[in-house]
C-alpha cells in the first residue's frame, strides 16, 4: 500500500486512562509497543514534552510509515522501529533506550489493518486471507487454510477461536480446498457453524484463531512481557490493553506471577522457590471503557486495561 497524504482516522482506545495509568510526565521516556497509526504515541509525547521520549514498535511497516507522518513535530523525539515487540529488551539496547518509565502495549489489530481488503484480516472485505502483521513474515492465513490436515487445522481453531464448531468448520474448509477468498471463506464458516444465530458473525472466532496462529501473538506477547522487567525503571509502570480472554489470561497471569513473593504449591510448608515479586498491582479492578467510549468507537467495547508497577 503506498503512503498518501491523507493519513486514516483513529480512535486510540482507553486514551486518558493509559495516560493516567503510565504516570506521563514531562521529561520521562516510554515505550509504545504496539504504535500503529500513533493515537497512544501522539498522547504520550505532547504530555511528556519538554524532554520527554518515545520508542515506537510495530511490526507492520506501514503503521510505521503513518506513525512517523503524524508525528513528524516530535522526530528528534520519537524513535519508530519496525520490528516485533517479542524483541523488545535487543530493540533496547540497539537504541540505547534503556531503563524506561512506561511500557504500553494495546493488543489486537488496528483499524487500518482490518479495513484494508487487501490485508485478508476482515470477513467483510473481498481479499486473500494474508493475515500477517509484517511483510516479511512467510506464512500466511491462506497456507494454513489450504495445507493444514483437518485436524490440526480444527485443533487450532478450536484453541485460538475458542469456536465449538472447530470440527464442522475445519471438515468443510477441507472438502472446499483451495480456498483463496476471505468472503469464500466467511461463507463456508457461516454454512458449517450453523449460519448466523447471534449478533456475532460466525467467521469471527475462526478468523481470530487463523490469525494468533500466523502471528505467533501469544508466545510473542509471552515473551515481550518477561522483557518488560528488565526494560523498566524502578516504579516504572506497565500498561495492557487486551481484547480477547485469550491474551489477556495471558496478561493476568503475568502479573499475577510477578506481584507474588512465592510461586511454590499452597501445600509446600516452606518457601523453596526463591522468587522474589518484580511488580505490585496497582489496580484490582480491571479498567474498561465507559459506555459513552463504547459508543463512540464500538471497537473498544471488549478492551481490558491492565496495570502494575515495578518494584
Amino acid at each position: 500500500m503506498t503512503l498518501t497524504m491523507s493519513l486514516p482516522t483513529h480512535i486510540p482506545v482507553l486514551l486518558n486512562e493509559v495516560i493516567e495509568a503510565l504516570q506521563v510526565k514531562p521529561g520521562k521516556r516510554f515505550i509504545d509497543c504496539t504504535l500503529g497509526l500513533g493515537g497512544h504515541a501522539q498522547a504520550i509525547l505532547e504530555r511528556s514534552m519538554p524532554g520527554g521520549k518515545l520508542l515506537g514498535i510495530d511490526a507492520d511497516s506501514y503503521a510505521i510509515k503513518i506513525a512517523s507522518k503524524k508525528l513528524e513535530a516530535y522526530k528528534d523525539d520519537f524513535i519508530p522501529v519496525n520490528d516485533n515487540f517479542s524483541n523488545l529488551e535487543t530493540i533496547c539496547k540497539r537504541y540505547d533506550f534503556l531503563p524506561v518509565d512506561g511500557i504500553l502495549f494495546d493488543l489486537g489489530i488496528s483499524s487500518a489493518q482490518l479495513e484494508d481488503g487487501e490485508r485478508g484480516f476482515s470477513f467483510q472485505q473481498e481479499g486473500q486471507p494474508d493475515m500477517r502483521f509484517s511483510d516479511g513474515q512467510v506464512l500466511t492465513a491462506t497456507d494454513l487454510i489450504n495445507i493444514l490436515p483437518e485436524n490440526r487445522l480444527a485443533q487450532l481453531i478450536f484453541e485460538y477461536g475458542e469456536e465449538p464448531h472447530s470440527r464442522q468448520i475445519a471438515k468443510l474448509i477441507v472438502k472446499n480446498r483451495p480456498v483463496v477468498s476471505t468472503l469464500d471463506l466467511a461463507k463456508i464458516i457461516e454454512q458449517a457453524a450453523g449460519g448466523r444465530q447471534s449478533k456475532i458473525h460466525p467467521a469471527t472466532r475462526t478468523f481470530l484463531a487463523l490469525r494468533i496462529a500466523v502471528n505467533h501473538e501469544l508466545e510473542y506477547l509471552e515473551k515481550a512481557l518477561t522483557q518488560t522487567m528488565n526494560c523498566l525503571d524502578r516504579r516504572g509502570r506497565l500498561v495492557v490493553i487486551s481484547y480477547h480472554s485469550l491474551e489477556d489470561r495471558i496478561v493476568k497471569q503475568f502479573m499475577k506471577r510477578e506481584t507474588m513473593s512465592c510461586l511454590c504449591p499452597p501445600q509446600t510448608p516452606v518457601c523453596i522457590c526463591g522468587h522474589a515479586p518484580s511488580f505490585k498491582l496497582i489496580s484490582k479492578k480491571i479498567i474498561t471503557p465507559s459506555s459513552t467510549e463504547v459508543e463512540k468507537n464500538p471497537r473498544s467495547r471488549s478492551a481490558k486495561l491492565r496495570v502494575v508497577e515495578r518494584l
